[in-house]
């Protein structure tokens, strides 16, 4: 069997079966670093089909927020399902003060419209 790439799918299905936080933003940095080495028109295709829920909303919702923001680096239009994937509450995924600081004010435009607030840098640093 050939080498695939994550698709938002399947970091779903893995983020569905791993209850540890640490684990889960590993897989994806593990996606986004598959994602950043296929060719744009391969990237695109890895983020139209809408993933399954993972049984956290905040993780559903993180996957919307990241296909949004993906779809824009390549100035494409987010896919229509993650347009619907808004947390009413934000969510900051660090409890250090100093990275809530940092993601306020660094975190890319999807991921503020979808409520997630996680800096730029941490999806960089992936």
């Amino acid at each position: 069997m050939a080498y695939q790439p994550m698709t938002l799918v399947d970091l779903a299905g893995h983020l569905s079966r791993q209850p540890d936080a640490k684990i889960r933003w590993k897989l994806v940095w593990e996606f986004l670093e598959e994602y950043r080495w296929e060719p744009a028109a391969k990237q695109a295709d890895l983020l139209l089909e809408e993933p399954p829920m993972t049984g956290d909303e905040r993780w559903d919702v993180l996957l919307g927020a990241l296909a949004e923001h993906l779809a824009a680096q390549l100035d494409r239009s987010p896919p229509d399902w993650a347009r619907s994937r808004v947390l009413t509450t934000p969510w900051f995924p660090s409890s250090l003060p100093s990275k809530r600081m940092e993601a306020l004010i660094w975190a890319p435009a999807a991921f503020r419209k979808h409520g997630v607030y996680l800096s730029a840098r941490d999806l960089d640093a992936a």
